[in-house]
Order: structure tokens, then C-alpha cells, then sequence
């Protein structure tokens, strides 16, 4: 899940560059012809709006976890990010067909939310716009790959939604970070991992720790670093940010090792949670600190890499909180970024949120 697209988008030249970027994440997930088609229609008529209403902006195109526990078939995101106007009235912009620029395909972003299996924008007058797009596999694709069905399902439990976007270092298409997710029974647990350094080597350490972690997310996160620590250490070592909520109490815990950042909000206040220094798979500490807080309908979590500035401001806006994960965290990504101190790393946010919908484009 490593290979993420980052478009700026500031000329007609780069529509075509995020679409191609749209097909080949589809090609890499195994996606077939028609949902290609999908993703490549989002990607333009994102990509056109872009340069039609907000003066540019970017296009990141990231694989992602399908909605299948474990992820074993993946999906493609598509996020638009701008620092333009915003749009003067969304319901209007998301009916379906609804469009005023003269080069797009015709099908506006009502269209887009139709094709798309997850779809949710948040705009502000005057700060810009944040889209996000899902394509997932189709669905005879998944129905081949789903094992049977279990002859008795299983209690339903609360329900959490995880949600994240990876940026590659400029002009890499490996990304070093990766950030993923796992069940086992009450368990739910969240995981970001930053390769040391770029490239290809940073994304091959980032990417076992996932592969690791889909098979020890029923331990907790102390001894999930320590299993880790083992797997990664013919790699070059990685920062890890372990979360785990445990639905059955309602308290999240947290454990990480080197520096990758996680903040949480209980009520309407902010607190760090503190990693230990140290480098999992080179120089693991002799103890790791885990931390206990309850989980409640207003809290949120936000784990990121170290290539997200040190001081950026957590999100406080009511309407942005109840939204997508993975929009979130675009938005969170968004309003650190900044054109006079240009990204030095490889960066991530992930999102781990309660279920709560409040828009009828908020989709699953």
C-alpha cells in the first residue's frame, strides 16, 4: 500500500497527469475496466475543478484498505486538496450533472459522489475545499475473493471508521510511511509505521510492519512493538505508533516507539500521546510505556508521521470532526502544509474516529 501519487495541478496539462495516475492505482489493485473508468472520471473532473474554481491544487491518489477487514482487496482514493474560495453552495454543487466549467466531462461532483463507493467534501468559504473519492473493487471482483459467509454472525459492536492519506517525498511514488488497521473481537487496532529515511527501502520497512500487524492485532500494543521490533530488524528500522480500542470498555490505549506523533481528543480538549525514543527493528527501548484513556462519541485520534510540521494546529471545526477519517486527515495535512517550508519527508495522517454521520453525501 506504499505507492501513493501526489499531482500538483496548476495547468490543463496536469488533468491528464492525474488521470494516468488514477488508472495506474487502479491497474496495481486489480481494479477492472469499468471501475477504472470510475476513477478515471472522478480524477478529472476533480482534477478540472481544481483548476476552474480554486486557482489549482493537488490531487493525491493513494491505495488504500478495502472494506473488507484486513484489506485483502484494495482500493483507490482520490483527494483534491485547495486553499481557494470554497464553493458558494454545496447542495447545488453535489446534485448530479451539476457543473459550470466548460472543459470538464459534464458529470460535476453530484456524479462523482454517485460512482464513487465513498465519497465526502468539506468546504469553507474563503479557505478552500477538501473532496475525497473511494473506488473499490467490483463487486463480482469481491464476491470471487470473499471467503463463505459464517453461519452465525458475531454481536455487533460499536463501530469506529479509520481513514488516512500518504504523501510521497517529491518526485518518489514509494511513499516510506504506510498506516493500516486490524480486528480481532472487540479489538480494534491502528497502526502507523515511518520507514527511516525515503524511498524504496523506507517504504519495504513501513510496509512489513503492516503485513506484521494484520497478524498480531490480538495483542497489545506493547507486545505488537516488541513483534515488530523482531520483524524489522533486517530493515532499516521504522517509527511506530500503535493504537488499540477495546469496544467491550470503551478505552483506547497507546503505545509507539520512535518519533511519530498521535493526538488525541477527549471532549473538546487536545493531549499528546508520548512516543518513546528509540527505532523499531535498530534500537528498541528496554520498556514501552502504554497509555490508557477512555474512548468516547467525541473523541478522535490523529497519528502522523514526522514530514507533517511539528506544531500544526489540530482541526476544532464541529463539522469537520463528524466527517470521513481520510478527509480528516487531508485536511489536516492541507492546512499544515505551506509553500514557504516545502516537505523534507514522506508524509502521513491517519484518522481513527467514531461512527457518526451527519451529511447525507457522508457516506460508508
Amino acid at each position: 500500500m506504499n505507492r501513493a501519487w501526489d499531482v500538483p495541478v496548476h495547468d490543463s496539462t496536469r488533468v491528464r497527469d492525474v488521470r494516468v495516475a488514477a488508472e495506474t492505482a487502479c491497474r496495481d489493485a486489480g481494479l477492472d475496466a469499468r471501475r477504472t473508468a470510475d476513477a478515471a472520471l472522478v480524477a478529472t473532473e476533480l482534477a478540472t475543478n481544481l483548476l476552474k474554481h480554486a486557482g489549482g491544487g493537488r490531487v493525491v491518489v493513494n491505495l488504500v484498505d478495502g472494506p473488507e477487514p484486513g484489506g485483502r482487496t484494495p482500493a483507490v482514493q482520490l483527494v483534491s486538496l485547495d486553499h481557494g474560495p470554497g464553493i458558494p453552495d454545496v447542495a447545488a454543487a453535489l446534485r448530479d450533472g451539476f457543473t459550470t466549467a466548460t472543459t470538464s466531462l459534464g458529470a460535476g461532483l453530484g456524479t462523482c459522489r454517485r460512482v464513487a463507493d465513498g465519497f465526502d467534501l468539506y468546504s469553507v468559504r474563503g479557505r478552500g475545499t477538501v473532496v475525497l473519492a473511494r473506488i473499490d473493487a467490483a463487486p463480482a471482483a469481491l464476491a470471487e475473493q470473499a471467503p463463505a459467509p459464517a453461519p452465525a454472525p458475531a454481536p455487533r459492536r460499536a463501530a469506529a471508521r479509520v481513514g488516512g492519506i500518504n504523501v510521497p517525498l517529491a518526485p518518489a511514488e514509494h511513499s516510506g510511511d504506510a498506516w493500516t488497521w486490524a480486528r480481532s473481537g472487540p479489538l480494534l487496532t491502528f497502526m502507523l509505521a515511518d520507514g527511516l529515511g525515503h524511498g524504496t527501502k523506507a517504504a519495504h520497512a513501513s510496509a512489513t510492519a503492516v503485513d506484521v500487524l494484520r497478524r498480531a492485532a490480538h495483542l497489545p500494543p506493547a507486545d505488537i512493538l516488541r513483534r515488530l521490533d523482531t520483524a524489522l530488524r533486517p530493515t532499516r528500522g521504522a517509527a511506530v505508533a500503535v493504537a488499540q480500542l477495546d469496544h467491550d470498555d470503551a478505552h483506547l490505549s497507546f503505545a509507539g516507539v520512535g518519533n511519530a506523533g498521535a493526538r488525541l481528543r477527549t471532549g473538546d480538549r487536545w493531549h499528546h500521546l508520548v512516543s518513546h525514543p528509540g527505532i523499531v527493528g535498530a534500537a528498541f527501548p528496554a520498556n514501552v510505556p502504554v497509555q490508557r484513556a477512555p474512548w468516547t462519541a467525541g473523541s478522535l485520534l490523529v497519528l502522523h508521521s514526522d514530514g507533517l510540521p511539528s506544531r500544526w494546529t489540530p482541526p476544532d471545526e464541529p463539522h469537520l470532526l463528524t466527517r470521513d477519517p481520510a478527509l480528516i486527515a487531508a485536511a489536516v495535512l492541507r492546512d499544515a502544509s505551506s509553500a514557504a517550508s516545502p516537505a523534507r519527508d514522506d508524509t502521513s495522517v491517519a484518522v481513527l474516529a467514531p461512527e457518526c454521520r451527519t451529511e447525507a453525501h457522508d457516506r460508508p
